[in-house]
């Protein structure tokens, strides 16, 4: 405490940590996203429309939302389950499997693009049975899924998973004492609390999925109209020096994401408040 007896904070004071703030989000990202948009509109505005609504720029956006969007709902459902079976019931190697819930995170993108498309592909351990029943995985729309299943599970699962053990058990019990089925203690005592965090790990996983790469790459088989994703078709156009219409393609890619997730943001806050008032 200082003499005026104003107990004195141990962290900064907020000038200075407001300060640090703006000039980290500055370098960041807004100066980074300035000079996006900046680069984008050098090809000037009939440059940018004829590049951003190509046919094949749309069919690119077109499979990596739609993909990553499926993928996140995927999540979604298995990822709750292995929260749920994770955080209810003990078994044995289960430290073993909760460990490997994070192996998408250390695994390097690329290396998991070829394992996917090892086991996945018409020869692979799994995808020569899927083969036999009609079912291609690899080098299909259908594999890019499951790339992005692979790598955004552990959002969801690492986002439901402490509400479920932090959850108070009390309330179920209270609500099976009064007579209610498991479906409706489900439905009424449990979602409601997990669905804030179920929506926050959907929108982790979306974003992560939408500028996946190194995983993708190799499994979707890279066709333009069929399995060309946005950012490869990026990654193309800098290859070939066209630098302003890979920006062009990235800032659509920006700001529908960016509408995308605040959409989700709104939607996940209407639910957290539903729930306070409850």
């Amino acid at each position: 405490m200082n003499g005026k007896g104003v107990r004195r904070s141990v962290l900064p004071g907020f000038g200075l940590t407001l300060g640090y703030t703006l000039i980290y989000v500055s370098l960041l990202i807004l100066i980074p996203l300035f000079f996006l948009f900046g680069k984008a509109a050098t090809i000037g505005w009939s440059g940018f429309v004829a590049t951003i609504f190509s046919e094949r720029v749309l069919a690119a956006y077109w499979l990596s939302f739609s993909a990553a969007f499926g993928a996140a709902l995927v999540n979604c459902v298995f990822g709750f389950i292995l929260a749920w079976v994770l955080a209810r019931y003990e078994f044995p190697l289960k430290k073993l499997v909760d460990g490997l819930i994070d192996l998408p995170f250390a695994l390097p993108t690329a290396v998991a693009g070829i394992a996917l498309t090892t086991i996945y592909s018409q020869n692979g351990w799994i995808g020569q049975y899927a083969e036999a029943l009609g079912i291609k995985i690899a080098f299909t729309p259908l594999g890019i899924v499951f790339a992005l299943i692979f790598i955004g599970l552990p959002f969801v699962v690492r986002t439901v998973q402490p509400v479920l053990l932090e959850a108070d058990r009390q309330m179920e019990e209270a609500a099976h004492t009064l007579g209610a089925s498991r479906w409706v203690t489900f439905r009424r005592v449990i979602f409601p609390n997990v669905l804030p965090a179920l929506l926050t790990g959907f929108t982790l996983a979306f974003a992560r999925a939408i500028g996946e790469y190194g995983s993708v790459v190799f499994i979707s088989g890279n066709m333009p109209m069929k399995t060309e994703i946005a950012p490869l078709l990026i990654m193309t156009k800098l290859e070939q020096f066209d630098y302003a219409g890979a920006t062009a393609i990235a800032a659509v890619m920006l700001v529908i994401s960016f509408v995308m997730l605040l959409v989700i943001n709104v939607l996940q806050w209407k639910s957290g408040k539903r729930h306070l008032v409850g």
